[in-house]
């Protein structure tokens, strides 16, 4: 029974930031492609390489690695998410890992300052 472009879209479009990154990820080991090519190459008939280079405008901070100073990092991810205690010490213990996901460019600023600043690294894609 084939899967219909209507039942794929459907799909597609219930998925989180993080699915669908998976989801690229899996395309791109399995047909040998990459989508940053697929990107540049898909609109260029439609308006040229400037329409592909459209400006980003949600990012995701991702806690890469913790530092030396877990609990100052703990305080910090409190203070961003608004998480409890032990939700946001079990999203440090999993570094790396997405603290905000589809924050303004602002946000995602200010949100690893705070987390520089408590000695993490910190990631904005």
């Amino acid at each position: 029974m084939a899967i219909s472009k209507e039942d794929i879209i459907d799909a597609v479009g219930a998925m989180s930031v993080m699915e669908l990154n998976d989801l690229v990820k899996a395309f791109e080991e399995k047909f040998g492609v990459s989508a940053a090519a697929l990107a540049v190459a898909g609109p260029a008939g439609a308006g040229g390489g400037a329409a592909a280079v459209e400006e980003q405008t949600e990012f995701n901070v991702v806690l890469a690695e913790v530092g030396a100073n877990k609990v100052g990092v703990i305080k910090a991810v409190r203070e961003i998410t608004g998480l409890g205690l032990k939700e946001a010490k079990d999203l440090v213990d999993g570094a790396p890992k997405a603290v905000k996901e589809g924050v303004d460019k602002a946000a995602a600023d200010e949100a690893k300052k705070k987390l520089e600043d408590a000695g993490a690294k910190v990631e904005i894609k």
